[in-house]
């Protein structure tokens, strides 16, 4: 079984007072968050933003501190098993506009309900809520 290392994000924007969050539409039909594999000689917060930056066109983001979540599943590739490990980061940017790439077949700013709801999977919702529980504590202290 090969073991694949990723960085992923909880990409948000301010619009006025509130929070939109960035969800992907993969060509494989589900909806998530920027992601990729950890290329060697990189740290886990490179290749978020270099995924950031491949995925969506964005170059303007800010790491909200404190906030690293992982979760890991299993998957079959061409008749392999492979286990994957996804780091989570929150990320701000000011940037509404977004040039897809190829892996990708829409995208959506949504706020926490509705991007709660078009979430494809269980693990990615639970990120999102804890990554909107940190930001609304965080918000509300400053």
């Amino acid at each position: 079984m090969e073991r694949i290392n990723s960085s992923g994000c909880v990409l948000f924007r301010r619009e006025n007072s509130r929070i939109k969050y960035l969800l992907l539409h993969y060509e494989l039909g589900h909806w998530g968050f920027t992601k990729g594999t950890i290329e060697k000689g990189e740290s886990k917060k490179e290749t978020i933003a270099r995924e950031i930056e491949e995925e969506t066109g964005i170059k303007d983001i800010k790491f909200i501190e404190g906030f690293e979540e992982k979760i890991s599943y299993f998957f079959r590739q061409k008749g392999k098993l492979f286990y994957k490990e996804v780091t989570f980061f929150l990320i701000e940017t000011k940037k509404k506009g977004i040039k897809l790439s190829y892996e990708h077949t829409g995208y959506k700013w949504l706020n926490f309900e509705d991007a709660y709801k078009q979430l494809s999977f269980e693990s990615t919702k639970n990120i999102l809520k804890k990554a909107d529980n940190f930001l609304r504590k965080k918000i509300k202290n400053e």
